[in-house]
């Protein structure tokens, strides 16, 4: 049975929570395999996984799809699909319409939103309907327009102020859970002491109930990753040499070799 929203509940304070995105089914399994406890199938396929220069153009049917794939894989993880830009804020039906299809059709656990003071009468709505709602808080990208960039958020007691609030009242509306991205981490760990549903940060300091990560960047698989990531391995150096080695097999002829194919002994000539 999937990680539930009780059981993250439970584990807060306790042991860390730990989340990762994925975007396909034999990545799903890996990271549920190695025991995570939440998959992400995150808007951020837009870069690493769809060729958009950011997530804004990514669709409801490319993230139903995608977290489709994820679900379809995956036995103990929670799967969460991370709602993409516009998919919400705009017509509460469309938004909840939206959100339900990810349960109901691509048999998601939860949404993500990123989230603001739009957001707290939507969550509300979706909680009541049964639809899970993990909350996002400090840099959302889908705002980098707005923003100016992908810069570090409360980073003012103005700004930190804020921030507490709209968490405070997105637990109060019914939210799960809390991704608190970019931001101080003494910020991030006054906002995890002072409400009572997880906190999973990322760019946000040691002191959040869990951690999140792209995987692109777990794997090494990025360009250029934020500071606060970190590689644990080199998959791209491992792919680049399976691809060489695959094309050096084939221009020698070592590959197909005799035990890779097959010879129907009575077919003697073809007319």
């Amino acid at each position: 049975m999937a990680t539930t929203v009780q059981d993250l509940a439970e584990k807060a304070g306790d042991e860390r929570i730990t989340m990762l995105t994925a975007y396909d089914a034999p990545t799903a399994e890996i990271v549920d395999e190695a025991g995570v406890d939440v998959i992400l199938v995150g808007d951020s396929m837009g870069n690493a996984v769809l060729g958009y220069d950011s997530t804004l153009p990514v669709t409801v049917e490319e993230t139903q799809s995608r977290t489709a794939a994820v679900a379809r894989a995956t036995d103990e993880a929670m799967v969460v699909a991370d709602m993409p830009f516009l998919s919400y804020g705009v017509d509460e039906s469309e938004a909840i319409e939206n959100c339900g299809r990810m349960l109901k059709e691509a048999e998601a656990n939860a949404v993500k939103l990123e989230s603001g003071p739009h957001t707290v009468e939507l969550t509300e709505r979706l909680v009541e309907l049964g639809i899970p709602v993990m909350a996002h808080l400090g840099l959302t990208p889908q705002r980098f327009n707005q923003l100016g960039g992908y810069f570090r958020q409360g980073t003012d007691e103005e700004s930190a102020s804020e921030m507490l609030e709209l968490a405070k009242a997105h637990e109060e509306a019914g939210a799960f859970s809390l991704v608190l991205e970019h931001v101080p981490s003494n910020v991030a760990a006054q906002i995890t002491d002072a409400i009572d549903i997880p906190t999973i940060g990322i760019g946000a300091g040691p002191d959040t109930d869990g951690q999140v990560l792209v995987l692109n960047d777990v794997f090494g698989l990025s360009d250029r990753s934020p500071y606060f990531s970190d590689q644990f391995g080199d998959v791209k150096a491992e792919m680049e040499r399976a691809v060489e080695g695959y094309r050096e097999a084939v221009e020698s002829g070592e590959f197909p070799a005799s035990e890779h194919s097959y010879e129907e002994a009575e077919i003697d000539e073809i007319y």
